[in-house]
């Protein structure tokens, strides 16, 4: 029997575990996947509030399927998926994982599908090494979200080297050969789905309706998505930096063009379109102009600086205080 592992990062998430266990227990049996898949559940506590160890630890203690890992504080989901990723390839040598929230946004009766399109092309010329859920719609997202949505998909497939598909998910299967990959990278500011997509290997697609959260809050405020796309889009591609320094020789080109037509028109020429052009104005322009270049460039470099920084540094990416796998 082939191993699956499941990995579920949980943030203040106590009401929805018990719903979450369930569920892929009931598809696990509905769907006969008992015949052909071993699983268990691999559960990340980001550092909860609430009674989310408990429950966990409640769960793990009568059934055998649930694992989990506790932080030591919260590090984030990006962290947590990580975490699951790690352990599932040292603990328990599954064939592949798959990686979903805990919030039952994404379905659990896709994963019977999800598996048939792994398992089916395994030993053809057609193998697929990882299967990515797609989401044609979100129950409850509001329209900033949604916008946002576009605008990142949008930049990232211009800035990046590996083409994301839009509203593309956490929601998928990875083989084994794509777990033991990922676990090489050793970026700090990092956006899962992007550093699984550079990876390359074969995909396919599977579209899915996310409803809404049964239990709880979103533990992605627009603060954090906004401040997890700028690092994504820093991390991933250097032309930024680049459309910069492009900037800063075009309007220096420009400004050199345009000091050389006011010096022409005004002191060679003596004015003669009534311009009255005045020597602060001139200054005031030019100054104006090259410090918002200087501020500009230099608000880009922070942020280059920053993720050089967190890699030079070399913390760990998480620390775990307890788990029992």
């Amino acid at each position: 029997m082939k191993k699956i592992s499941i990995i579920i990062p949980a943030y203040n998430e106590e009401k929805n575990l018990p719903l979450v266990v369930s569920a892929l227990a009931n598809v696990w049996e509905q769907s006969n996947l008992n015949d052909k898949y071993d699983y268990n559940i691999i559960f990340i506590d980001d550092g909860s509030r609430d009674n989310t160890l408990k429950v966990l630890k409640d769960l793990a203690s009568k059934n055998t399927h649930v694992k989990f890992i506790e932080f030591s504080r919260n590090f984030g989901k990006e962290f947590a998926v990580s975490a699951g990723l790690k352990y599932a390839q040292m603990g328990s040598g599954c064939d592949a994982v798959i990686i979903m929230d805990a919030d039952l946004q994404h379905p659990p009766s896709f994963i019977p599908t999800m598996l048939n399109m792994w398992s089916e092309k395994q030993n053809t010329d057609g193998e697929v090494d990882m299967v990515i859920g797609v989401r044609t719609k979100n129950k409850g997202e509001g329209l900033v979200k949604k916008v946002g949505s576009v605008v990142f998909y949008k930049i990232m497939n211009l800035l990046s080297e590996a083409t994301m598909v839009p509203r593309e998910t956490d929601f998928r299967l990875l083989d084994k050969k794509v777990l033991v990959e990922f676990n090489k990278l050793t970026e700090h500011n990092r956006i899962t789905r992007g550093l699984i997509n550079w990876l390359g290997f074969r995909k396919e697609y599977i579209e899915f309706a996310a409803d809404e959260r049964i239990n709880g809050v979103a533990s992605y405020s627009p603060w954090k998505l906004l401040k997890l796309a700028i690092h994504s889009f820093v991390s991933h591609s250097l032309l930024p930096l680049r459309i910069t320094g492009y900037a800063g020789v075009t309007i220096c080109f420009f400004t050199l063009i345009l000091g050389i037509g006011v010096i022409i028109e005004k002191h060679i020429l003596r004015d003669p379109w009534g311009l009255s052009i005045t020597g602060t104005a001139e200054l005031a322009i030019l100054n104006i102009f090259l410090i918002g270049v200087v501020l500009s460039a230099l608000g880009l470099i922070a942020l280059y600086i920053e993720s050089v920084q967190a890699e030079v540094v070399d913390r760990p990416l998480f620390i775990v205080r307890d788990t029992n796998i």
